[in-house]
């Protein structure tokens, strides 16, 4: 009874267990549901975004290359161009210098003809390079007429011509030349000036060009980077969308299989405890009771506890057989049936040798797979105790590791608190001192404006003892106030005094000017006391602005150590469930192993040597009725079996 009364707990225990681990599955259920619907939406609301920024960043980096191409072709033609008037200067400057050249070779020819001529030495000019410089010039003059050209040319050649005529013409001719020269210089640096004013032009233009260059260049590289790192957000996203959906529906499909699986459970579970119930109250009955009584001896046994333990030593018995496939008491049996063929009469002895070969040699391979199955077991065993001590090694260093972690995580907020209370505090100071060196500055300013006035009125005060005491230290105000006080008529006048006679002055002149140097140096000292304030202030300021940038410097690192340490904490959790799960397993494994290998191990060497006097006796047996006379073991035989 106590059998069924346990089974009962047992099972509302499970009940419970279960109950438990089901309410945790359904709020995981509730739970999960939620943050894959937030996650669903948010990715919901992401994706079109990163589809519309991926879209105009495809867009703004088509421009940029567009834009970048221009200013390239720009920067191109901008130097194309500064080659062409490079090429067109030197050009100009060489035809330039040849004309200019020709024409100052010209001229000196000239100037030297008429200075020869003028000075009547014609016939010695005539025998220079010049004359024939001058000829050929003459010669090729678009500016002469024939008749002058004849003229000029007669006279070069045999000095026919007056000498005055000629002179007039080279004087002519050089004029037209200067100017021509003057022309030419002219021209040369108007050309000069544009050129350098297209090359400065053109140099600001493509040193303007380059930069846009390497800036758009720059940001095409970035926003190309930009626009591969949003494609990949938007496939993570897209991927994780179709993941959470997929897991929504499995999640959903999963939580209402098993509330249906549960609902079975839960009504399996009452009718057990219903038919426990039921059996108990059956079993308590008086009634039963008294028929027990009489059928079942022995006051003390429980029907139901001999019943289950019958059963459960012939599964035992069963499973063990089943695995083991043979065993020494089947041998015996089979021992037993050659002697019972050794009695029968009508089996030959060959046939009893055929069933003894054939006995020994199912005997040796039985003691083959007894050797295979120990060794099997003995590696089992030793492999799964290495895996069971380095899961509990890992358990260990884990749990190690959490517990460190979890230390770090309250450290870290203590000190987070600590430094947030300190920036607090410190910004009350702040405050504090800041409003205080307000009030001080204001007290400073009017101390200094009220020493001030008090000052001038002193002065003043001062200078009227002056008017009169001293007429000669008297400064006549800048302005004149006038002070027009109106009296009551005060009726007739009282008798007059006598004359005045003067105070002596000095002193209340002194004490004023005693008084002014007290505020003189009141002031002075309001005036460094102020200024050593403002620096001590500034000072503290300057402290405590690089007190709060260090601490929330250092808040920052903490709180990101605190996010690495509570991660690593959920790692370490996550993983060191995984290894609870795997050495749990492990536990399992090496049961199984001992419920499988206990037996062959613990009997391998009573299995072995009984099967090996078995095998030796049945050899003997062999030996016996082979070498044996036919008659005479027949003999043996009869008396064996009389026996």
């Amino acid at each position: 009874m106590s059998m069924l009364q346990n089974m009962q707990k047992k099972v509302q225990a499970q009940g419970e267990k279960d109950q438990e681990l089901f309410d945790k599955f359904m709020c995981y259920c509730k739970t999960g549901a939620s943050a894959l619907e937030k996650s669903i939406a948010d990715a919901g609301d992401a994706i079109p975004e990163l589809g519309a920024n991926i879209e105009a960043g495809t867009s703004q980096l088509v421009q940029l290359k567009e834009d970048l191409k221009k200013a390239q072709t720009d920067r191109a033609a901008a130097k194309s161009a500064m080659s062409e008037a490079t090429a067109i200067r030197e050009k100009d400057a060489t035809a330039y210098a040849k004309e200019s050249g020709d024409l100052k070779t010209n001229l000196a020819a000239l100037n030297k003809a008429i200075a020869a001529i003028e000075k009547g030495a014609g016939g010695a000019f005539l025998q220079t390079t010049s004359a024939a410089t001058l000829r050929n010039l003459v010669e090729e003059s678009d500016s002469l007429s024939d008749l002058d050209r004849h003229d000029v040319t007669s006279f070069l050649t045999s000095e026919t011509t007056g000498s005055g005529q000629i002179s007039g013409i080279l004087k002519a001719m050089g004029d037209t030349m200067s100017s021509t020269l003057k022309d030419v210089v002219a021209t040369e640096e108007g050309s000069i000036k544009s050129y350098d004013e297209l090359i400065a032009a053109k140099t600001a233009e493509v040193d303007a060009l380059t930069a846009a260059i390497e800036e758009k260049t720059v940001r095409i590289g970035e926003l190309g980077v930009e626009i591969v790192q949003m494609k990949q957000d938007l496939s993570d996203s897209e991927g994780s969308l179709l993941e959470d959906k997929k897991f929504a529906a499995e999640l959903e499909k999963n939580c209402a299989t098993k509330e249906a699986e549960w609902a079975e459970v839960c009504k399996t579970r009452s009718e057990e405890i219903l038919a426990l119930a039921d059996t108990i109250k059956i079993l308590n009955d008086d009634d039963a009771l008294e028929m027990f009584k009489k059928t079942l001896p022995g006051a003390s046994a429980s029907f139901m506890q001999v019943e289950v333990s019958e059963a459960g030593l012939r599964t035992r018995a069963l499973a063990l057989l089943q695995e083991s496939k043979a065993g020494l008491k089947s041998q015996r049996q089979r021992i037993d049936f050659i002697m019972l063929a050794l009695r029968g009469k009508k089996v030959g002895f060959e046939k009893v040798l055929k069933m003894i070969d054939a006995m020994v040699e199912l005997m040796k391979q039985e003691q083959l797979d007894d050797d295979a199955k120990k060794e099997y077991c003995e590696k089992s065993f030793d492999h799964a105790d290495d895996k069971k001590k380095g899961l509990e090694r890992t358990e260990g260093k884990l749990e190690k590791a959490i517990a460190e972690a979890k230390e770090s995580i309250a450290t870290f907020k203590e000190e987070i608190a600590a430094l947030g209370e300190g920036i607090v505090a410190l910004d009350k100071s702040v405050t504090e001192a800041t409003e205080q060196r307000h009030e001080e500055n204001d007290d400073y300013k009017t101390l200094m404006v009220n020493n001030q006035a008090a000052k001038e009125l002193l002065e003043f005060a001062k200078n009227r003892l002056q008017k009169f005491y001293n007429p000669k230290l008297y400064k006549p105000p800048a302005m004149f106030i006038q002070i027009d006080m109106h009296k009551a008529d005060p009726g007739p006048a009282p008798e007059a005094p006598g004359a005045h006679k003067k105070q002596d002055g000095g002193g209340v002149i002194a004490m004023i000017d005693t008084l002014v140097k007290e505020l003189d140096t009141e002031m002075t000292e309001a005036e460094v006391n102020e200024k050593n304030d403002q620096e001590e202030y500034e000072e503290m300021m300057a402290d405590s602005s690089a007190k709060r940038a260090a601490d929330t410097k250092s808040v920052a690192q903490k709180s990101a150590a605190l996010a690495d340490a509570e991660s690593l904490v959920v790692n370490k959790g996550e993983t060191l469930t995984s290894t609870q799960k795997e050495l749990m397993a492990t536990h399992e494994y090496i049961g199984q192993l001992h419920g499988e290998c206990d037996w062959i191990i613990k009997f391998f060497s009573v299995r072995s040597e009984a099967r090996a006097g078995e095998v030796d006796g049945l050899k003997k047996a062999k030996a016996v009725l082979s070498g044996a006379d036919f008659s005479l073991v027949q003999k043996s035989a009869k008396r064996f079996l009389r026996k």
